[in-house]
């Protein structure tokens, strides 16, 4: 038998992890964090659209990059280029929300390495952050809700509408929506049990998240007693099994579509995001404490920020169009 040493069948760098310890170095690619990284969301709960964007947003740094570059390679520099590369090289619109959620994905990825001991240093941890805001949305007047809440009451007796039965879920909703200012995810989890009415001149409604990571935003939302009202006839005339409303979440989109043409205004100008402005704005026009606003609205603080800019931009508005 030869004495003389065989070369390792693996190099230092290629060595593998010993049992139990993480399946990832500095110098894995890219690509290879990736695929933990998708394991990783999963087991923490991240929502599936969540998992999917963030994958995608890693994907594009690799486009960029080079999906096998070395993750220990990459700095600060590299990542501020790859955000520049795309609001300004790219040639594709990036949307301030979308920016901003690339944003966020490079700061829990890269930080996630950084906390499993993957990487030293945390190279998003000093990315510059971009202030990019979207452009104000176009809220309904009062002018324009009264036609709209006036065409949902005459549903709500059966007049003016093709069916001529009488029908309440096209006023539920849409005075649902003006008086929380809701999601429309929001209002698709309702279940009857989430109104509490056992104080009929104080309703309230209970907005609950299935989803642990998200409990932060349940809260308790006041409702008119008069939307009791529209409730309990909905309640006799649609029986719903389980949650509020028995349609799909696109079937509420249609029926806001239907009203506000019905109404004669502007297409796309009732929505469930206008609404949900619309509402927010109601309660700054009347000066409501800011963080109850906030707390409404199921926001964090740091969301709040761009939001009551807005709210204020708005308020200016339509004072200014008020005093023309």
């Amino acid at each position: 038998m030869s004495d003389t040493p065989q070369d390792p069948l693996f190099s230092s760098d290629e060595l593998p992890p010993p049992p139990g310890a993480f399946p990832l170095n500095a110098n894995a690619s890219l690509q290879a964090a990736l695929g933990l990284f998708q394991q990783h969301m999963q087991e923490e709960g991240f929502s599936v659209h969540t998992q999917k964007a963030f994958a995608s947003d890693v994907r594009l740094l690799g486009k960029y990059l080079g999906i096998g570059q070395p993750i220990g390679d990459i700095g600060t520099k590299n990542l501020n280029d790859f955000l520049h590369w795309l609001t300004e090289e790219r040639g594709v619109p990036c949307r301030p929300k979308s920016y901003a959620r690339r944003v966020t994905t490079l700061k829990v990825f890269f930080g996630w390495l950084h906390e499993k001991g993957v990487l030293v240093i945390d190279p998003a941890n000093a990315v510059i952050q971009r202030t990019v805001r979207s452009p104000l949305p176009t809220v309904p007047t009062e002018a324009d809700l009264a036609k709209a809440l006036a065409t949902a009451a005459a549903w709500r007796r059966g007049e003016g509408d093709a069916h001529g039965k009488p029908d309440a879920r096209p006023h539920l909703l849409l005075t649902l929506l003006l008086q929380t200012g809701i999601k429309k995810g929001e209002a698709m989890a309702i279940v009857p049990n989430h109104i509490d009415d056992s104080n009929p001149v104080r309703p309230i409604l209970h907005i609950r998240y299935k989803n642990p990571r998200l409990r932060y935003k349940e809260r308790k939302l006041e409702l008119s007693p008069d939307w009791l009202e529209t409730l309990a006839e909905y309640l006799a005339q649609y029986e719903p099994p389980d949650t509020l409303f028995t349609c799909t979440a696109r079937n509420l989109e249609y029926i806001l579509r239907d009203v506000g043409e019905a109404a004669g205004l502007k297409p796309g100008l009732l929505s469930f995001e206008n609404l949900r402005w619309t509402s927010a704005l109601r309660d700054f026009a009347q000066k409501v404490e800011q963080d109850k606003i906030r707390q409404k609205l199921g926001l964090s603080k740091v969301t709040w920020r761009e939001t009551r800019a807005k709210l204020a931009q708005l308020h200016e508005q339509q004072s200014e169009t008020h005093r023309g």
